[in-house]
């Protein structure tokens, strides 16, 4: 019997998930995308069982139909490709189609369409709205099916912050997640729904075939560029390509010593400390407000965040000004870090407009909030430099801004922020970066001079490096 492909160890572990949704992969050359192929047939003995496979370009769909080529008609005699309509036809009646969804809108392509199986080829190149769309997609389209979802993924991308933060940071790879789901009825009863999640964890040194097929793939992999190695050799959510602060450190051994890390445990701000308050309006979006005290060296700290955020990423709270206000006023009121300081409040111009009516900032200034703020400097790459300057380590560990453990969206989304591919030097406007802006104004009201960033020296234990010292070699935990 002539055997067309056999799964390997992992890629058995992804496909025999129970969850309604599994994420696999977090590095290059784990077989994400003939795991996610095969998963695929697994239905289509059932006649009115429906499929499909998403990347975020046509282009991109080019290799996965090419290897659908390889497998599909040999595995399933009879089976066929339409090219115009991107769809294989089984002769059971069944179907498994390929779509895209280069820009947001184009989710809307599948509108009133149904799949029982929905899978996901390189998930961090999508948005979260894109996801939930598909979601809303996911269901039977006849009887006796199984409906569920699959991805794969690499570490970057602009989806990279919503996948880390549904599959990656809640905890390790292997570990079900469960989300409970209140739904209520139209005669007001409720009902509770469970839904559950799950990250299998993979990377090339899982793929013993490829491995033996081509032995040089993975000195390709290690001879990358230290962001693209940690992130395809290794699978490192926190280290990919296109990441704009790579300078980042987050070291909760340091919290107290704040030395070589940004993130440190909140202390009592001195009283003759200035107070800074930072400000990036959103509706839809997310606002973010932000508490900065600046040291008699001009180090800056940020203490205390406001994000006026769901929860869903990138969704807002849809409150209006004065609400925010009157928020802010009672936190300063009663939060031991601001209580009795003298605030000063920077915010993105455009608060000020007053095109459309009476502006932001006049409708926070009035009683009995009198939230005040002074128009920030909004100039994106001066703003995006001071970034760089602060966060550079100087030989003694120390560096010029640290945010308390406590700013949890923060520590989330500003390390996850990548580089746009229209505006090379700029970020991607298009993440969660509400916060980075709200920031941005405060820094570029304290701007410092370039410094140099001195690094820790820190073993990265690559296996393949044949110059470490015999005493100082180690070996990577796979």
């Amino acid at each position: 019997m002539n055997v067309l492909w056999t799964p390997q160890p992992k890629q058995i572990k992804f496909m025999e998930r129970p969850e309604y949704e599994a994420l696999y992969g977090g590095a290059a050359g784990g077989g994400k995308s003939d795991a996610l192929l095969n998963e695929a047939l697994r239905q289509v003995h059932i006649p009115n069982y429906r499929g499909i496979i998403f990347r975020d370009t046509t282009k991109q769909l080019e290799g996965l139909i090419s290897r659908s080529q390889e497998i599909y008609p040999y595995a399933f005699p009879g089976a066929r490709y339409n090219v115009n309509e991107m769809v294989w036809k089984f002769k059971s009646g069944a179907k498994i189609f390929f779509g895209y969804m280069e820009h947001e809108d184009d989710k809307y392509n599948y509108q009133g369409k149904a799949y029982d199986f929905v899978g996901f080829d390189e998930l961090t190149h999508f948005s979260y709205t894109q996801y939930q769309w598909m979601i809303s997609r996911n269901r039977p389209v006849g009887p006796g099916t199984r409906v569920y979802i699959r991805s794969t993924a690499n570490p970057g991308g602009k989806g990279m912050q919503w996948v880390k933060d549904r599959f990656i940071s809640p905890a390790p790879p292997g570990t079900v997640l469960k989300e409970k789901v209140t739904i209520r009825t139209p005669d007001g009863a409720q009902l509770l729904r469970e839904r559950s999640r799950i990250y299998i964890a993979a990377t090339v040194f899982d793929n013993k075939k490829l491995l033996e097929n081509d032995p040089n793939y993975l000195t390709n992999l290690a001879g990358l560029p230290e962001a693209e190695r940690e992130a395809l050799l290794y699978g490192n959510w926190d280290s990919f390509s296109g990441q704009v602060f790579r300078e980042w450190r987050d070291d909760p051994a340091h919290y107290d010593d704040g030395l070589w890390t940004h993130v440190i445990n909140p202390f009592q701000i001195p009283k003759h400390w200035k107070i800074y308050r930072g400000f990036d309006f959103g509706f839809a979006k997310p606002f973010s407000v932000g508490w900065y005290a600046i040291d008699e060296k001009g180090k800056i700290y940020r203490i205390k965040e406001y994000y006026g955020c769901t929860g869903t990423p990138n969704e807002g709270l849809c409150i209006n000004p004065i609400e925010i206000a009157r928020n802010i006023r009672e936190l300063e009121q009663s939060d031991p870090l601001l209580k009795d300081k003298q605030i000063i409040g920077i915010a993105d111009p455009s608060i000020y407009d007053e095109s459309r009516g009476e502006s932001i900032a006049t409708m926070m200034a009035r009683s009995p909030n009198f939230t005040y703020w002074n128009p920030g400097d909004n100039t994106r790459i001066p703003g995006k430099m001071q970034y760089h300057y602060r966060f550079a380590f100087d030989k003694d560990g120390d560096c010029m801004f640290q945010v308390f453990n406590t700013n949890k969206n923060f520590i989330r989304t500003i390390p996850n922020l990548i580089y746009s591919e229209s505006k090379p030097e700029d970020i991607d406007t298009d993440m969660e970066d509400h916060i980075y802006d709200e920031c941005r104004y405060v820094l570029m009201e304290h701007p410092i001079t370039p410094r140099q960033n001195v690094l820790q020296k820190i073993s990265l234990d690559d296996p393949l490096d044949m110059n470490i010292k015999p005493k100082a070699q180690k070996f990577y935990r796979i």
